[in-house]
């Protein structure tokens, strides 16, 4: 069975063949320019391989409600070229079911079907790099409501000694405005990488990623948090949002989850392919309706 998987972020777009063992054959990236120019591209890339289903990971915010009439799009982002874009449309004439939901619903479902979530019934998967999502699993399921989960705008606790004003054009305060990669770079005026040894870089990262999964782990309560994205490239951040996590939560929840929480809050396992393994799953899903 030949799947097409596409992981579309903001700043590429990552086109793959794989089967539903979740094995990718072959990959090819494209620069996220306007839909005008990109789009064409992938659905070429796709065209020419005779694909059986594709599934599509998207950055949003998205429309995943297929009673809707803009099923498919992408909706209020911030990339203004792509506002009100109908990224499932643009691929219709490859006459195929397509699956579509969030890039990070993807990365979590690849992690869920594969990787460290499997086994589990509930599972969550945060990506912290350029901004921050998340992606959900309650009782099985990936998560939608009256949209899906815009986790990276929980609103946090200031740090006590953090003067940074946020990134974020609608909240001064929340966990992409703060904790995102390009949060990191302009409070501290150099990237993240450039970071590695200063010790109160990460401390406060640790701060309000904690605070963050702890509020994750009151209200969605799952079995497993799971980690991505470039700032958790930087290894010596896991241990300390352990350690805060563990402060922050201060002894009120007792499980076993949360009494080993090397095991509880840990990092994405599939060697950053969980996004366009996880889009193989949505295709896979829709052929299987």
């Amino acid at each position: 069975m030949k799947i097409g998987a596409l992981e579309a972020g903001g700043t590429k777009m990552v086109c793959a063949i794989g089967n539903e063992n979740g094995e990718i054959f072959e990959q090819q990236s494209f620069p996220t320019e306007t839909p005008e120019i990109t789009l064409p591209k992938l659905v070429g890339y796709f065209k020419e391989r005779d694909i059986e289903a594709l599934g599509i990971g998207c950055f949003g915010p998205i429309d995943v409600h297929k009673d809707s009439p803009t099923y498919g799009y992408i909706t209020t982002t911030p990339k203004i070229a792509w506002q009100n874009c109908d990224m499932v449309g643009a691929f219709r004439e490859l006459n195929v079911p397509i699956g579509f939901d969030t890039d990070v619903n993807g990365s979590v479902l690849g992690e869920y079907t594969w990787g460290i979530g499997r086994g589990l019934h509930s599972c969550i998967y945060i990506t912290i790099g350029t901004g921050v999502g998340v992606g959900i699993i309650a009782d099985g399921k990936l998560l939608h409501g009256m949209l899906h989960a815009e986790g990276g705008h929980v609103l946090l606790t200031k740090h006590p000694d953090d003067t940074y004003k946020g990134r974020c054009p609608f909240h001064p305060n929340c966990f992409e405005g703060l904790c995102a990669g390009p949060a990191v770079e302009e409070r501290w005026g150099k990237k993240g990488t450039e970071l590695a040894d200063q010790t109160e870089v990460w401390e406060m990262e640790a701060f309000y990623i904690a605070q963050a999964l702890v509020d994750y782990a009151m209200v969605l309560s799952p079995q497993r948090i799971i980690l991505g994205g470039g700032i958790m490239h930087q290894t010596q951040l896991l241990p300390l949002i352990r350690e805060e996590f563990k402060k922050q939560l201060n002894g009120y929840l007792k499980t076993k989850e949360i009494e080993d929480l090397d095991q509880y809050i840990v990092v994405q396992s599939l060697d950053d392919k969980q996004g366009i393994m996880g889009a193989l799953k949505l295709a896979m899903m829709e052929l299987g309706k």
